[in-house]
């Protein structure tokens, strides 16, 4: 090889090395700086869970790592207003949230932890597919409805209902069959999961990953309490939608030769027992636990709560929920909260230059773990060294390359070593960190 070639290639192994190690000096992906995080999704294929993760639900952020609805939210703990009374004993559910219907958050614990959300998701389902069908068409029956996993509300193959009555069914009991009835009318489970995750994406609610219409466990789906009460707030601003969550029975049709017809009743264990109540859905998965999201009104006033991964024992998700919907009504209204629920995901602002947010398991988990890496110089410090560092590197080897080109070596003498080139330096950094369970 001639000496410029040996040269010219020295100097293109340096370029490669500094633009390689580049993104890491600056605490870029390597992909490139406008790389961000994926955005989680669920996988039907990989094995169901069976019970919650052991180290807690991952945390989730929006676009870029940025909190959603303020950087106080951003806690795997309990935030809590300045000025308000003690949070209630026996709420003891590890993910919660008490927002006002006018977008200011009260208090929370854990508010974007992505826990599996069983039949919560089923707010979804419905906020999604209610503007979508028309309540009068009448979707027939199936095999696969009457064998559908967990809840039910007891639909046959050969019966035929109309979309309103599956609206109903979907609510009130929770019927997993109503749910995939429903994404048949829509036109088909697919086609239903892409539209439920683009409006949770609308939403601003990025911790929500839809896998199943139902909410039947699927690895990879999720919600958090922040969600949760996002989808609920807005269900209570569509009028349908909120006659259909305070709805006390309904009656399913006979079917000749398979069924006489029954009623329905609507399983919100507070509709009627907590005064101005306007609606709740239950959840129950053995990967979810129990999970409750719900809103009251008194005095003009609406608040609205969720629960969720939480146990029967001391108290059950409703009744926590109870607790936490009175403490809210005893919050003065107007209270400046530690954070808002936003309206979209317009309202989200853009991720800053800063790194962003770990999304792993709660601070107690996270503690036992690897201790942190030392701190070195900041991004803004790097670059200039980065820049500087190729520039003398590219002025040495021309100077070099100008030197060995007027230098005579005898044929018989000459050395054929090419100038070592430095090993390139990657991004280091650790990766981001059955059968089927029965929802009701």
């Amino acid at each position: 090889m001639r000496r410029r070639e040996r040269v010219g290639t020295a100097l293109v192994a340096v370029l490669a090395a500094v633009l390689v190690a580049l993104p890491a000096l600056l605490g870029a992906p390597a992909g490139g700086a406008q790389a961000a995080p994926a955005r989680p999704t669920a996988d039907p294929l990989a094995p169901t869970p069976t019970a919650p993760p052991p180290g807690g639900p991952p945390q989730g952020s929006g676009p870029g790592g940025v909190t959603v609805g303020g950087e106080e939210l951003d806690t795997r703990g309990t935030v809590v207003a300045e000025g308000t009374p003690p949070l209630p004993e026996g709420v003891v559910a590890p993910g919660w949230l008490v927002a006002d219907a006018d977008g200011t958050v009260l208090a929370a614990r854990d508010p974007h932890g992505r826990y599996a959300p069983a039949s919560t998701l089923k707010t979804l389902t419905l906020l999604t597919l209610l503007p979508l069908l028309d309540p009068e068409h009448v979707v027939e029956g199936t095999v696969e409805d009457e064998a559908v996993e967990g809840s039910r509300v007891g639909l046959v193959a050969g019966g035929r209902y109309p979309v309103r009555l599956l609206f109903e069914a979907l609510v009130m009991q929770s019927g997993n069959d109503a749910a995939l009835a429903l994404a048949r009318a829509a036109g088909g489970v697919d086609v239903t999961l892409r539209a439920m995750n683009e409006t949770a994406r609308a939403l601003g609610a990025y911790d929500t990953v839809a896998g199943s219409p139902s909410g039947l466990d699927v690895a990879g789906q999720s919600s958090s309490p922040y969600d949760l009460v996002l989808v609920f707030r807005r269900l209570l601003a569509d009028p349908r939608a909120a006659a259909l969550l305070v709805t006390p029975t309904a009656q399913m049709p006979p079917v000749e030769g398979r069924s006489e017809g029954y009623q329905i009743q609507n399983e919100n264990p507070l509709l009627s027992r907590y005064p101005g109540n306007l609606g709740g859905k239950t959840g129950f998965t053995d990967a979810a636990r129990h999970t409750f999201v719900t809103a009251a009104e008194r005095d003009g006033r609406r608040l609205l709560v969720s629960v969720m991964g939480t146990e029967n024992v001391p108290l059950r998700a409703a009744d926590q929920a109870a607790l936490l919907l009175d403490w809210g009504f005893a919050v003065p209204a107007g209270t400046p909260g530690v954070g808002v629920l936003v309206d979209s995901a317009a309202d989200v602002p853009p991720p800053s230059r800063t790194a962003p947010r770990t999304t792993g398991p709660p601070p107690a988990v996270a503690a036992a773990g690897a201790s942190a890496a030392p701190a070195g110089p900041p991004p803004s410090a790097l670059l200039p060294a980065v820049l500087a560092l190729t520039a003398v590197a590219v002025a040495a080897l021309a100077v070099t390359g100008r030197r060995r080109a007027r230098r005579w070596v005898p044929r018989s003498g000459r050395a054929a070593a090419e100038p070592a080139r430095p090993a390139p330096r990657g991004s280091p950094g650790p990766p981001p960190g059955g059968s089927r369970s029965r929802p009701r």
